[in-house]
C-alpha cells in the first residue's frame, strides 16, 4: 500500500490536499486515463473511475453522465483547447485540481513525438481562477509550489524558487 509514501514532491503535496477536502466516502471521477496518482488514491481507499481517453474537448459525455461527487483533474486543462466546456459539463459540486503554471523562462511544453502530451495552455494563476470562476466555480483553496530539477543551468536554478504547479479546491456555485 502506498500510505504516506509518494514517488515525488507533487503527488506528496497533491495527496495531502486531496485528503483535506475529500473523504474516502466520497465517489471521484478522475479527468483523464488511468495514471499512476489514480492508482494512488485506490491504493489508500478512495472510490475512483477515470475517463477513458476520449478527447474532451470533443466528447464530455462520460463527465456530464457521471454521478461522481468529486471530479479530479491532475495537470489535464493544459491539453485541452477549451477547459471551459468541461468545467461547465461537471455535475459534481466539488473540484480539486491543479496545472502547471507558466513559467516567464521557459516556452510551453510540446512533446515531439506524442501529439496529446503537449500544453495548449500555461496558465497564470489569475487566468486559472478567472476560468474557473466564469465556468461557475467558487475557490475555496489554493496552493502554489516549486519543482526544482537537478539539472544546471540558469533555468534550472529560478526553478528552486519559481512556482510551477498551481493546486486549487473548489465548489460548484
Amino acid at each position: 500500500m502506498y500510505e504516506h509514501t509518494y514517488p515525488n514532491k507533487r503527488f506528496k503535496i497533491t495527496f495531502q490536499f486531496l485528503e483535506k477536502y475529500v473523504s474516502k466516502s466520497e465517489k471521484i471521477l478522475d479527468l483523464g486515463v488511468e495514471n499512476p496518482f489514480s492508482d494512488l488514491m485506490i491504493a489508500n481507499g478512495y472510490k475512483v473511475e477515470n475517463t477513458k481517453g476520449e478527447d474532451l474537448d470533443l466528447d464530455t459525455s462520460t463527465i456530464s453522465q457521471s454521478d461522481a461527487d468529486v471530479v479530479t483533474a491532475f495537470e489535464i486543462f493544459e491539453h485541452l483547447i477549451s477547459p471551459f466546456t468541461v468545467l461547465r459539463s461537471i455535475k459534481a459540486n466539488k473540484l480539486v485540481a491543479s496545472v502547471p503554471l507558466r513559467l516567464w523562462f521557459s516556452s510551453a511544453y510540446r512533446s515531439k513525438t506524442d501529439l496529446w502530451d503537449r500544453h495548449y495552455h500555461e496558465f497564470e494563476d489569475w487566468q486559472f481562477d478567472w476560468l474557473l470562476e466564469k465556468s461557475g466555480w467558487k475557490i475555496l483553496e489554493r496552493k502554489k509550489w516549486a519543482h526544482p530539477t537537478k539539472k544546471m543551468g540558469i533555468r534550472p536554478i529560478l526553478r528552486w524558487f519559481t512556482p510551477r504547479y498551481y493546486l486549487v479546491y473548489a465548489e460548484r456555485v
